[in-house]
């Protein structure tokens, strides 16, 4: 009789174990905490004070400092070992849309993409993009608009990410699926590099896993009605794949327990930055994606956007957080779906 008794016991704890794991597949990997840990606050701030310091004049769409920030991107990934994801350049030159054809005509500069990649060890013609915008709005009436938190947080923290993505190679930890870090310009004009990135994609946009787009993830919201600084917005996670939204939860729970914040993850939210960054012409393709994000402040699309004024311990947090999910989603065995 006992043993009868005990049979629907241990079959329920069974099946209770089975099913906890259903919602908690993913153990916190030692090589990803090991990794994360080359991502530092002081490496993030020297970046920083250099891609938005008055030389770069603003890194306007065309313009010469754009162009100095662009050259500095490349010096970047050519002296870590990070290779073009084509073949002989790091540049995709972008085609100006007709509305802007005649401006960009006055320029001898031609506007770029960005483009290095890690190739995947196991998967490698499947593709996990990180992406930020390069360009600001440059000079306005005689002052430099820096664009220090728009978008140079986000740019120093994909290469950050980069450079943690390859040491881990250095140390023959190749990640299975290709890691894709894009640099697209003319976002500030309307989204244009990353229109121009997904109508003529280097790589198939059928074998994009996801986009994790970082822009702007420097300061706080003085607006937010929660007060902790530990916080980032996420948008667009659970818009085309419910998995990469509960992969980003999970990953946070295990790695950082930052307080998630969905405030503007509503498409019909009235400051509508679902659309308004460059996450959007991927969703648009129907690639998953999650947009970063710390929110607005008072020096947004202001001369006094500057470097002094990021929150260099926060932008290293959320910075691991992206890494870890990008880890994750690179590493594990299934490709994430789209629902």
């Amino acid at each position: 009789m006992r043993i009868r008794k005990l049979i629907p016991i241990i079959s329920f704890a069974l099946f209770f174990s089975y099913f906890n794991q259903g919602f908690s597949q993913i153990k916190k990997d030692k090589k990803s905490l090991k990794y994360s840990k080359t991502i530092k606050a002081e490496e993030l701030k020297e970046k920083l004070y250099v891609y938005a310091s008055d030389e770069f004049e603003g890194r306007a769409t065309p313009s010469k400092g754009q162009e100095l920030a662009i050259k500095f991107l490349e010096n970047h990934y050519v002296s870590n070992n990070i290779n073009s994801l084509q073949e002989d350049t790091y540049f995709q030159t972008v085609l100006p849309p007709k509305r802007f054809e005649k401006r960009w005509s006055k320029s001898d500069i031609k506007p770029k993409n960005v483009i290095a990649y890690i190739e995947g060890k196991k998967y490698p013609n499947e593709y996990i993009i990180i992406s930020a915008h390069l360009d600001h709005v440059g000079v306005q009436n005689g002052e430099i608009y820096n664009g220090a938190d728009d978008d140079g947080s986000g740019t120093v923290a994909v290469l950050e990410i980069a450079e943690a993505f390859s040491e881990a190679v250095k140390d023959g930890r190749r990640p299975k699926r290709s890691i894709v870090f894009l640099h697209v310009t003319a976002e500030e004009m309307g989204l244009i590099g990353s229109k121009y990135y997904t109508d003529n994609p280097i790589v198939s946009l059928e074998n994009t896993v996801a986009d994790l787009n970082i822009d702007m993830i420097g300061r706080t919201d003085p607006k937010r009605p929660k007060r902790n600084r530990d916080y980032i917005y996420l948008i667009g996670s659970d818009k085309i794949s419910k998995e990469l939204h509960n992969i980003s939860e999970e990953i946070n729970n295990l790695y950082l327990n930052v307080d998630l914040d969905y405030i503007f993850n509503e498409e019909d939210h009235p400051d509508r930055f679902y659309y308004r960054s460059d996450h959007y012409n991927f969703a648009k393709n129907n690639i998953p994606v999650i947009f970063y994000f710390s929110g607005t402040h008072e020096d947004y699309h202001q001369s006094t956007d500057t470097p002094d004024k990021i929150q260099y311990d926060l932008l290293e947090l959320r910075t691991k957080l992206i890494f870890h999910t990008a880890w994750e989603l690179a590493n594990r065995k299934e490709r994430i779906k789209s629902d």
